[in-house]
């Protein structure tokens, strides 16, 4: 897919993800706006995942690890052609499987998370099977930053370490907010590239929200044999639009009418620029 195609759809995918949450009621407005970016050149320019071959192993996989920001999954799922526009749209009602955050009753999701700090750990388990079976697909995982206060994630990364696995691609969406501040007042985390080098990881970094940039470093991994791979995507939490932007109270949070208004007639004027 063309770079100005990718450009408009994370635009699409914007208006999108506020218009479920705005009809829902309920969603993490903040975290999928950062994250969508990645996840739309994950989905439409680097990963082999589609909904003919998702029934297979033999195809790459994806981990939502911040699960909460499951709006943005689930907004890119339905337009590869896992499900319709109306399965989306019920996004929290009575009897949806399209829950708050993501579980296995939606078509292309392949595991529950929502507790943090799991999804690493699953990645870890996916990529050490592909190797075992000498497959040569990747696994992607997409963590929070906030999320790397839980123990877990450290187990995990020691264990890709150890076991050499160039196959995983662990991503994390660098927007410096979490729910109840910035990361590093609330569990600071930096160097935090230094950190995961000291665990044996191959770094990257790269600008979360540009496509450009993000398809340039996608599109490399693995970056070494025998490590496995972090990309740190600095981002913006509420990116693309103008008062959802870094802004700590939109970690959860709906749109009133006025907001909702005020956001897509943003988003449409960012159409007519691309």
């Amino acid at each position: 897919m063309k770079h100005k195609e990718l450009e408009r759809k994370s635009i699409e995918y914007r208006k999108t993800i506020l218009e479920i949450i705005y009809q829902s009621g309920a969603g993490h407005t903040g975290g999928s706006l950062s994250c969508i970016d990645i996840l739309n050149v994950l989905y439409n320019g680097v990963m082999n995942i589609t909904p003919e071959n998702f029934s297979s192993f033999d195809r790459d996989h994806f981990i939502q690890s911040k699960g909460h920001s499951v709006e943005a999954l689930y907004t890119v799922l339905q337009d590869c052609g896992f499900y319709s526009q109306k399965d989306l749209k019920s996004l929290n009602q009575f009897q949806s499987h399209f829950i708050g955050h993501p579980t296995r009753k939606v078509p292309g999701i392949e595991h529950n998370t929502g507790a943090l700090g799991h999804g690493l750990s699953v990645a870890v388990g996916m990529a050490l099977g592909l190797k075992m079976d000498k497959k040569e697909f990747r696994v992607f995982t997409l963590l929070g930053d906030g999320e790397l206060s839980e123990g877990s994630i450290w187990e995990a990364a020691t264990t890709a370490s150890k076991y050499q696995l160039d196959n995983l691609i662990v991503i994390i969406d660098r927007n410096k907010l979490q729910i109840t501040g910035n990361t590093e007042e609330v569990n600071p985390i930096e160097p935090l590239a230094d950190k995961f080098t000291s665990f044996g990881f191959s770094i990257s970094e790269t600008l979360g929200n540009d496509i450009s940039s993000l398809i340039e470093i996608l599109q490399k991994t693995p970056t070494e044999k025998n490590k496995p791979n972090l990309i740190i995507a600095n981002t913006v939490k509420g990116a693309g639009v103008s008062f959802i932007e870094n802004q700590i109270a939109w970690h959860h949070k709906v749109p009133s009418e006025a907001e909702y208004n005020m956001a897509m007639k943003e988003l449409d004027e960012a159409l007519l620029n691309v």
